[in-house]
């Protein structure tokens, strides 16, 4: 489903979602809290000089506690913008103070970062929150659909990325109407109407080539296509030989438009706005329906659960690693406290508190803990080195909540038939899994 940008993009999206949650759920004591956005093409000088205006005004406040937060985190923020001699090309985003963590002590975080794509938001607040309502906006899908309008007559190609529509290319064609002249003539001139809408539907569907599909990578450059108009033509050209199969696979849907041209164009864009809001869904649910067909159809193509997954990774067998956004298990390192052996584990949330998965079963000896890392985290930084893409899935639709509940949020689509009964069975304690460096 994804080329190894879309997955790198994949991956910074969920590192922002991550990172807003962890974001909004901070609270701190009194507005020592300071969120910064620098647009691409700001000043560093200008932001430390407005930081150094800031400092002397905080120093005016009366709360001894407040006023020495405040400071702390406009001096935490200037520390770090000497990091910088110029705003990065996407901007930067800053976010320092003091919170109060969930066993009541206070904790000093400094977080900042270059986002993945230019950040058009300026901000500078001082709250007892961070305020992240620029980073949801980075979110938001910029992906670029094509659009073609299709009546009887003429075509037009057009695309719409984010709000901003382009007419690519439009042309007008003369087919002649079906009339009731009868005798001999009637069959010729069914035959030359239907040879001329031929011709066209042909024509329309080279272009269509021509304007959506990449010639460098011979990939299509839109994320969905939609087909619109006020005649049989676009089901006629969705479903012809001559339409290319790789747009084909990109349709998202069809609509019936009152007009053609460009109100056509508009009224196709308002008629597809929920679908087009869903494209991400729709991947999902289409790279899932692949996941499940593989398994009913039974063909050893497929592997899920924690344990299983991460030996056929290392076997270099997977080809789509799957995994729910939102999966929390944790990657330990640990080492045997007597024979130096390192063991991996990987423990959900409830059997993190369970000390009996720190120590030998055996020998009762202790496991120290070298490492620990969200599993999902480990995937991110690790997935390359098994040539693989990762695909982060929601529960939002019927199948991903199957996929999450059914089969533990994890698992892979093979590149070849793998019986992992060959392998180590389960273990029976679900949650929990062992797997020896």
């Amino acid at each position: 489903m994804a080329d190894g940008a879309e997955t790198d993009k994949n991956i910074e999206i969920w590192k922002i979602k991550k990172l807003i949650k962890a974001l909004e759920s901070a609270r701190g004591n009194g507005t020592s809290m300071i969120s910064l956005i620098m647009p691409p093409r700001d000043q560093v000088n200008r932001v430390q000089k407005m930081l150094g205006d800031e400092f002397g005004t905080a120093s005016n406040i009366k709360n001894r506690v407040n006023r020495q937060s405040v400071l702390g985190a406009i001096t935490s923020a200037q520390q770090r913008l000497k990091l910088y001699n110029k705003v990065p090309p996407n901007g930067l985003v800053l976010y320092t103070g003091t919170i109060v963590t969930e066993d009541g002590k206070e904790k000093k975080v400094t977080i900042d970062f270059e986002p993945f794509k230019p950040i058009n938001a300026s901000l500078y607040l001082c709250d007892n929150k961070f305020h992240t309502e620029a980073l949801n906006e980075l979110l938001e899908s910029d992906e670029k659909f094509g659009f073609i309008i299709m009546d009887g007559n003429g075509t037009l190609f057009g695309t719409l990325s984010g709000n901003t529509r382009e007419v690519l290319h439009k042309f007008t064609v003369d087919l002649p109407k079906k009339h009731g002249r009868g005798g001999q003539s009637a069959l010729r001139f069914a035959r030359l109407r239907m040879e001329k809408r031929h011709n066209y539907v042909r024509k329309t569907a080279e272009l269509a080539t021509q304007f959506f599909v990449n010639p460098v990578t011979s990939q299509p450059n839109v994320a969905g296509l939609i087909l619109a108009g006020s005649a049989d033509f676009k089901t006629e050209l969705g479903q012809s030989d001559m339409f290319d199969p790789r747009l084909q696979t990109k349709v998202l849907n069809v609509v019936d438009v009152s007009y053609g041209g460009e109100n056509g164009f508009n009224q196709a864009i308002e008629l597809s706005a929920e679908i087009l809001s869903n494209v991400k869904f729709i991947q999902e649910k289409r790279l899932i329906g692949k996941y499940f067909e593989e398994i009913s159809q039974d063909t050893g193509k497929y592997v899920f659960g924690i344990d299983d997954t991460l030996k056929a990774l290392e076997m270099g067998a997977v080809e789509t690693l799957i995994v729910w956004e939102a999966l929390e298990v944790m990657r330990y390192t640990l080492k045997h406290s007597v024979s130096g052996e390192i063991i991996i584990k990987h423990l959900s949330k409830e059997h993190e508190s369970d000390q009996s998965h720190f120590r030998d079963p055996e020998t009762q000896a202790e496991l120290e803990v070298q490492d620990k890392i969200a599993l999902l985290e480990w995937f991110a930084n690790e997935y390359r080195r098994f040539g693989c893409t990762l695909e982060f899935i929601t529960n939002k639709s019927q199948e991903g909540s199957q996929f999450c509940r059914g089969f533990g949020g994890i698992g892979g689509i093979l590149r070849y038939q793998l019986d992992m009964r060959t392998f180590d069975e389960i273990s029976d304690d679900e949650g929990v899994y062992d797997d020896s460096d």
